[in-house]
């Protein structure tokens, strides 16, 4: 067992409680991108051991993150929302750097991927512009339509978890379950729990198997459809200056976030 992705399960699944920071982004930090696809898209394989071994440890962080953290998350988004998004922008942004050296961006990329990063950065970017309204009141009745959309919704959350710039929090809030989804961890309401978690898993088998399609035909510009991602992920988390004080935590947060990242991405092996 792989039990030091116990910490890295935790840091994600502190960020996939974020709306408008992926999970995903912070896999690509931690240097276990390829890795996570590769363990989801095999769970069903012959070599299952091997990717449950992985896995596990990971999926018990992700689950603590989410069960003990999410008061934690909501406070510090209510009390110092700058700093907390100016925290995770540095994040998005110091991992820039070792996607660019790593897709061989400087003698790889022409005018097509340069094109495919500007339409995925403005696609995302879009995103800043919907607001959903995160204090919904959640809706608790399972008839089979609600089970059927809320089985959708946390499949196309965990698409989007797995790719670096998308929130799965934020398509869960735009598709209106965020409250939900919440509310069910908070109280620990399984029937809630059983059918948005079975749609978390069958999108991130599917999601993964297509992302991993796609970087082994299309590397060059799959990643930089991810660059682009990441940019554009920039626009939706950015919170804004607010005060002067704020501004000044914002400041150290966003420089602590950005060295995190970038330490880690110096340290990773391509």
């Amino acid at each position: 067992m792989r039990w030091s992705n116990v910490l890295r399960g935790l840091l994600m699944g502190v960020c996939d409680l974020i709306p408008g920071v992926s999970g995903g982004t912070v896999a690509v930090v931690l240097g276990i991108y390829d890795e996570l696809l590769a363990a989801v898209g095999g769970f069903l394989s012959r070599e299952w051991r091997r990717h449950v071994a992985f896995l596990l440890p990971l999926g018990v962080g992700i689950a603590a993150a989410l069960l003990l953290f999410s008061r934690a998350i909501d406070y510090l988004l209510e009390h110092h929302f700058v700093p907390t998004q100016l925290f995770f922008m540095g994040l998005i942004l110091g991992v820039l750097p070792m996607l660019w050296r790593r897709s061989g961006a400087r003698r790889a990329f022409g005018p097509g991927h340069f094109a495919v990063m500007g339409a995925a950065a403005a696609a995302v970017a879009a995103l800043a512009f919907i607001h959903p309204d995160r204090a919904a009141q959640p809706d608790v009745s399972l008839s089979a339509a609600r089970a059927a959309g809320l089985f959708l919704s946390g499949a196309a959350a965990a698409v989007a978890m797995l790719l670096p710039g998308i929130s799965g929090s934020f398509v869960l809030l735009v598709l209106g379950v965020y409250p939900t989804a919440i509310h069910a961890l908070a109280t620990l309401h399984v029937p809630l729990m059983a059918v948005i978690g079975g749609g978390v898993a069958t999108g991130l088998i599917a999601g993964s198997k297509l992302i991993s399609g796609l970087l082994s035909r299309w590397p060059t510009a799959t990643y930089a459809a991810i660059i682009g991602l990441i940019i554009g992920s920039v626009f939706v988390v950015f919170p804004g200056f607010g005060t002067p004080a704020e501004t000044a935590a914002g400041t150290v947060t966003f420089v602590a976030g950005f060295a995190l990242a970038a330490f880690f991405g110096r340290h990773h092996r391509d």
